[in-house]
């Protein structure tokens, strides 16, 4: 098996690690039968109430189902922030949403970091930045804007390719390829992917791998039936993106010179259905 590349801090892992396991928020697509029909039952005790008591959550969840409605993969997201909500309001709002298999972390200047999870509706997203509950809002677009910015605006647009150590076999040819692919990529290409579970790599050349692209500050993680782990390298538009098994070890692991991966972002046929399903939940919750 490939050595996994690692282009995140520790500390980063861990924010995304508890972020991705958390079960506090209700799923209501993903739960069992018997959780589904307690839904119903405090849908039809609690509804009216609900509606009549929190104006606010009914305002903020109809607006994002209606820019889901006309959202679209090439469009600019549209934030809703939660900060003049109460705390029951905002976790309200968690329950409504529900929590998806894609958590994420961007590392931020000065140590602190924002925190995203998709909904189990594609395409909406809860973001916190740093540890304050009002710095909170919900997101809808194919990724979080905080994102994108990040891996523009915290990386280098350049690297420098030094020589291999002892062991190394092809990292240098490989380097060299990101690189030229890297300077001549621009928005709207269609990003370069190198596969590097095909490629003769030796442990040293991917240790020098990650140590010449550097760390960079977005790491998502997808947990579905596997595992997949996408991160920002120090690179500008250079990702790593890499598929796990069971027992963590990489399946695939590949190199994508490009926009955010394709993997990481909601497709246009997301937004419809997720619009469609929100207002389901809307309806069964606060009506």
């Amino acid at each position: 098996m490939k050595t996994a590349v690692r282009v995140v801090s520790e500390d980063a892992e861990q924010v995304v690690g508890k972020s991705a396991t958390g079960t506090e928020s209700l799923d209501v697509f993903h739960s069992g039968p018997a959780t589904m029909e307690a839904v119903a039952k405090r849908a039809r005790r609690d509804g009216d109430e609900l509606a009549r008591n929190y104006p606010n959550v009914t305002a903020l969840l109809s607006n994002v189902a209606a820019a889901a409605r006309g959202q679209r993969q090439s469009t600019r997201t549209q934030l809703y922030g939660l900060a003049n909500l109460s705390e029951l309001e905002r976790k309200l709002i968690g329950e409504v949403l529900g929590e998806g298999e894609v958590a994420g972390v961007v590392a931020l200047p000065g140590g602190s970091f924002a925190q995203l999870r998709e909904a189990v509706l594609a395409g909406i997203w809860r973001v916190r930045i740093g540890s304050d509950p009002t710095h909170e809002y919900v997101e809808v677009g194919a990724i979080p804007q905080i994102v994108q910015r990040a891996a523009t605006e915290l990386t280098s647009a350049d690297f420098l390719i030094g020589a291999a150590p002892d062991g190394a076999m092809n990292v240098r040819a490989v380097l060299a390829e990101i690189r030229a692919r890297a300077r001549v990529w621009r928005s709207g290409m269609r990003a370069h992917v190198i596969n590097l579970t095909l490629l003769p790599m030796s442990v040293v050349d991917m240790a020098f791998l990650q140590q010449s692209l550097g760390n960079g500050p977005v790491q998502l993680i997808f947990r579905g039936y596997g595992t997949c782990r996408v991160q920002a390298t120090g690179v500008r538009n250079v990702w790593s993106v890499q598929y796990f098994n069971s027992l963590d070890d990489v399946i695939l692991g590949t190199v994508e010179v490009g926009d955010v991966p394709i993997v990481a972002l909601a497709a246009d046929e997301d937004f419809e259905d997720s619009a469609e399903r929100l207002q389901e939940i809307m309806e069964a919750y606060l009506t």
